[in-house]
């Protein structure tokens, strides 16, 4: 199979956007300031509406500086495949019902908007975005692509400066060398990594005894779990000195099929069928129906902006 061509250092750059996360952001972020700007009164009762209008205002903040190829995946439902691998696999529980009922209208505000949705049902919306990256990543007219969230499972789609993640609360940039300042470890290890340490927001709590250390340090010789021998006593000497590594070993000897099925929990899965191509990801205008949705959710001031935009890329 011939190589794919480098990328065109003029190219596009590919925001790829989680949705869900950027949802969760703006709800709790607004009562989070309502809190502040009301010390001592009652809880503020939150908007069924604001943080959608939060997340459309952001994305079209995003176009007005300058992004023309995006997409965003959202967990349609919170419960994936994954539900049924692992009984204690995250749910939708606890999530406020004014929170969840955003979901289908922050889709349908984004596909008015003329963004690329993904509303995911039986995969994740982070299994979206590794897939929109494989592709883009592999398309040579584009210069880099940007995934839009913290979420330590996205560190594994990292590639150079090519494939990175960018918070955008903190404006901070993630690649593949700050991945490995940050971890310790590559992004082919990233999914071994949560396996042995465990990942309370997903709902699965890694091996007894380790840590974010010493799963580093591990990984750090033997890459993937299923190289790390049972006994300790045959570690490579690199790790001699690492405290503990006989207990480790047995806990990890112990426990494998949990720690296997923990690295599949982990695993992003990458549908290409997700995305045709990174054209399907240029944004050209609004729909006829996003003046009927910015209304919905009281974003009336929105629709002047995005008209203003397509004329000025028209």
């Amino acid at each position: 199979m011939a190589a794919t061509p480098p990328p065109d250092p003029g190219g596009v750059r590919v925001h790829l956007i989680d949705g869900t996360y950027e949802l969760f952001r703006h709800h709790f972020g607004q009562l989070a300031a309502r809190r502040g700007a009301d010390a001592g009164a009652p809880a503020p009762v939150p908007s069924p509406r604001a943080a959608t209008r939060g997340v459309l205002s952001s994305l079209i903040g995003m176009l007005e500086d300058g992004a023309t190829h995006l997409g965003v995946a959202s967990d349609h439902v919170i419960e994936s495949f994954r539900n049924q691998l692992w009984a204690g696999y995250k749910t939708g529980a606890g999530v406020p019902e004014e929170l969840s009922a955003q979901f289908p209208l922050l889709e349908r505000a984004v596909e008015a908007l003329g963004v690329k949705v993904w509303a995911m049902v039986e995969l994740e919306a982070d299994d979206a975005l590794a897939s929109a990256s494989a592709v883009a990543a592999e398309d040579p007219s584009v210069a880099q692509v940007l995934i839009c969230t913290p979420d330590k499972d996205l560190g594994q789609c990292v590639s150079g400066t090519r494939v990175v993640q960018l918070d955008r609360r903190s404006a901070a940039v993630v690649d593949e060398d700050a991945l490995r300042a940050k971890y310790g470890i590559g992004p082919e290890s990233i999914a071994d990594w949560l396996a042995l340490v465990g990942d309370s927001a997903d709902g699965f709590p890694g091996i007894p005894g380790w840590g974010a250390k010493s799963a580093s340090a591990v990984l750090g010789v033997y890459a993937h779990l299923e190289e790390i021998p049972d006994d300790g006593a045959r570690w490579d000497q690199a790790l001699a000195g690492l405290r503990g590594r006989a207990k480790l070993a047995a806990n990890l000897s112990a426990t494998r099929p949990a720690a296997e099925l923990f690295k599949r929990l982990a695993t992003l899965v990458v549908d290409r069928s997700l995305l045709a191509s990174v054209g399907d990801l240029a944004w050209r205008a609004p729909t006829a129906d996003f003046a009927a949705v910015c209304a919905e959710v009281g974003a009336e001031a929105l629709v002047p902006r995005a008209q203003r935009l397509a004329e000025s890329r028209a």
